[in-house]
């Protein structure tokens, strides 16, 4: 695996846990609001070939 292949997975789905609890009754929005954001800016370049080239 490349080196940054398993911090994005795991940032990644940090982000979907985030998002499930962001939509849970009684959630905290300020916690989600300050943390959404920072783990976006943390992730990482993606892995190579995760997405499609962008020039086709």
């Amino acid at each position: 695996m490349c080196p940054d292949c398993e911090d994005f997975a795991r940032t990644v789905l940090l982000l979907g846990h985030l998002a499930t609890y962001a939509e849970t009754p009684g959630a905290d929005a300020a916690f989600v609001e300050v943390v959404g954001p920072a783990l976006a800016v943390s992730l990482p370049e993606p892995p190579p070939g995760l997405f499609p080239d962008e020039s086709a």
